[in-house]
């Protein structure tokens, strides 16, 4: 089932523990652990403007869930290879792509913004820079899992 490359073959949609061993698969733990320290480091620090950074703990927290769903779903075998899911994956992905973009711009503008402020605190600073390189990275993972899943889908 699996090619040499590590692709899932084309045509099927893996199941069980093949998806920890398939791309674009093999993303979905890595987008768990960077998606869930964005939602702990920006949870760590006073939320300040609450507004945006309410929308950068909406991402964190409704990619984290989804994704873990997702994983179930498809360790689960609850997609039976059809391509409907296949659509489904790449269609999810590139929503947590756009989403998590536009958290992190956000998170680094909102960090920039609290520099500059007069009561600045390095520690809050520092644990914010690490919010916005996780989000970053995340995104950056999200994205190549939904380039992944346009092949696997345009293959199917």
């Amino acid at each position: 089932k699996t090619s040499e490359t590590g692709l899932c073959s084309m045509g099927t949609l893996p199941s069980g523990m093949e998806i920890c061993t398939t791309a674009p698969d093999i993303f979905y733990l890595p987008e768990l652990v960077f998606g869930g320290l964005v939602w702990i480091l920006v949870a760590s620090t006073h939320i300040n403007p609450v507004n945006p950074l309410g929308w950068v703990m909406f991402v964190s927290i409704f990619c984290f869930v989804m994704t873990l769903l997702w994983m179930i779903m498809f360790a689960a075998g609850c997609h039976k290879s059809s391509p409907v899911w296949a659509a489904a994956d790449f269609v999810y992905h590139g929503l947590a792509v756009i989403f998590y973009l536009s958290a992190g711009v956000e998170l680094a503008y909102i960090t920039l913004v609290k520099k500059s402020a007069l009561l600045f605190d390095l520690r809050v600073y520092q644990i914010d820079i690490a919010a916005v390189v996780f989000a970053f990275a995340t995104t950056l993972l999200y994205f190549i899992h939904a380039i992944l899943s346009a092949i696997r889908w345009k293959h199917f």
